[in-house]
């Protein structure tokens, strides 16, 4: 029912007999305006649902991947190695390790198979630091060839991903790529934690073995080089200086070549290259060009999946770390190779700066300033004294 108006006189008004007058002009824009009306309505709509699909295959495919996600054992995060852990509350701090694990690897790869490259080593290792506010990131690696003591272990077996009932005795004077060779994530996690004093909270594993395809999913990765990279083991990477984009074959190479010349060390020059190609993978990744091209993301989320595995990880975890990682042009992201003498002992290892690297993790921990990096001076390495005797490892599979 239609409730008429009422005039001030209580009498209802009367109908004109005839429409008011209007020209033509105004019907035309009264017929305009119904139209766009009506469109937008109808891309309202239209919107909608775009965001419950994208919404729906979002959940789903975070769904898919977190279940395909491979879990290990690696994390302690109620430590007595751990220090200060109020001020810890409310940091992320992810611990990325690298294996050179060839298992998978194709035949003709250029890096070994199975067969001929046994065990698991870790190639890489770093830690990501997410302090509270997300106001930095702070990424510090440690060089493989670190002299540590090894802490006591459980063995690990990289082909299963369990730990045994052995155990590894406390070894001194050994290098760190040995701790996940020995004892696995497990074996890593704790010696950090009792060397940084920092609660490590994910832990991320990465098989070089199938790095490559990660890369060639997003179609490359684009790094700039200022001076051609030729390693004396794994041959030319890099033929020319300028921007280059990196395939995958050629990517795997780009962060694994530990013979390069004009290195001011091994790790050191292949610790530089791997952080500038995870700042230019991530780039590549959170782009547009990979975001918005399913059959790109799909990929790339396959090849991410086969590749990983952790502990305490996911998608949402993952989106974090790459998200806070995404402004690496601006000074809130720094990337430090913890202090070392800069050269090779009698035992082809690197020394740690004990007094500057416990400065620098001490500084992390209370969200201050890193020693070195506020005031200029080079704070990730000290590269003084002779790096002659880097390579005693010669060419054998842990030295390459």
């Amino acid at each position: 029912m239609v409730i008429p108006k009422v005039t001030e006189d209580g009498e209802p008004p009367q109908k004109p007999d005839e429409p008011a007058p209007s020209t033509r002009l105004q019907e035309k824009r009264e017929r305009k305006d119904r139209r766009l009306l009506l469109a937008g309505k109808a891309a309202a709509a239209t919107l909608a649902v775009l965001i419950f699909l994208a919404a729906g295959a979002a959940w789903g495919m975070k769904t898919w991947y977190d279940s395909k996600f491979t879990e290990v054992s690696a994390l302690d995060q109620e430590s007595k190695d751990i220090k200060n852990k109020a001020a810890q509350v409310g940091d992320e701090n992810f611990l990325i390790l690298g294996s050179d694990s060839r298992v998978g690897a194709p035949k003709g790869a250029g890096i070994g198979t199975e067969e001929t490259v046994k065990g698991a080593r870790s190639d890489t290792i770093m830690i990501a630091h997410l302090p509270k506010e997300r106001d930095r990131a702070v990424l510090v690696s440690f060089p493989r060839d670190l002299e540590i003591t090894r802490p006591e272990c459980h063995r690990w077996n990289y082909k299963t991903g369990e730990y045994s009932d052995e155990v590894v005795p406390e070894t001194p004077q050994v290098k760190l790529n040995t701790a996940y060779a020995e004892g696995g994530p497990r074996c890593v996690i704790k010696w950090v934690q009792k060397m940084t004093g920092m609660r490590m909270t994910r832990f991320v594993g990465i098989d070089f073995a199938g790095f490559k395809e990660m890369v060639d999913a997003v179609g490359g990765v684009q790094v700039k080089v200022d001076t051609p990279i030729v390693d004396s083991i794994l041959g030319t990477v890099v033929d020319k200086p300028g921007l280059v984009t990196l395939t995958g074959d050629q990517a795997l190479s780009f962060v694994r070549a530990r013979h390069v010349e004009g290195d001011p060390t091994s790790d050191y020059g292949r610790i530089k290259r791997q952080q500038q190609f995870i700042a230019a993978l991530l780039t590549k990744t959170m782009s547009r060009d990979v975001l918005l091209d399913p059959d790109k993301l799909t990929s790339f989320v396959n090849a991410f999946a086969d590749a990983t595995f952790g502990d305490n990880i996911g998608v949402d975890q993952l989106l974090e770390l790459a998200q806070s990682l995404k402004g690496l042009d601006t000074d809130s992201v720094v990337f430090l190779t913890v202090p070392t003498t800069g050269y090779a002992n009698e035992r082809g290892n690197e020394v740690l700066l004990e007094d500057r690297a416990q400065e620098l993790f001490s500084a992390i921990i209370h969200n201050e300033p890193i020693p070195g990096v506020d005031t200029g001076e080079d704070a990730s390495h000290d590269t003084s004294g002779d790096d002659s005797s880097t390579d005693q490892g010669g060419t054998s599979p842990e030295g390459q």
